[in-house]
């Protein structure tokens, strides 16, 4: 398999710089991640619309702790952290073939025992469910570790 592999991984690599770049470095807006744009390409556990909402990934125990494994989930998914400040985490996953850039953002609300999560593509309006499965499989491999 790992003849599929490096060729996926070098049509990926080729194809992704075709896509757009982030042009500023992403953080919070008003202590909260930024709103979904409206279009099915997007989730947030802090959005109220329907069908934007997944729900954030909750824990109890240490917040530190959380946010580490959080970290280590992010890394074993294949996501490159961008910025890291205090409580927050911005991501990038990279969709294998076609190379489009997914940014996810992390937040964490220790008092709440939730880290709040956006998920969502660069480009294109709708992504096939891509964001929210990813959202839901960061779920599955949080809950795992934690």
């Amino acid at each position: 398999m790992s003849i599929i592999d490096d060729l996926l991984g070098g049509i990926t690599g080729v194809t992704s710089g075709l896509w757009p770049h982030q042009a500023e470095k992403l953080h919070p807006v008003e202590g909260k991640l930024r709103p979904c744009p409206g279009t099915p390409n997007c989730v947030s556990s802090e959005s109220a619309r329907p069908g934007d909402h997944v729900d954030p990934l909750a824990f109890k125990g240490a917040p530190e702790k959380a946010w580490e494994v959080l970290k280590k989930v992010v890394a074993a998914m294949g996501g490159t952290i961008q910025n890291e400040e205090s409580g927050y985490l911005w991501a990038t996953f990279v969709v294998p073939v076609l190379g489009f850039t997914d940014d996810v953002e992390f937040r964490l609300d220790a008092s709440a025992g939730v880290i709040h999560v956006r998920s969502s593509s660069r480009l294109g309006y709708s992504d096939l469910g891509v964001n929210r499965m990813r959202v839901e499989q960061l779920r599955t491999e949080f809950n795992r570790r934690f």
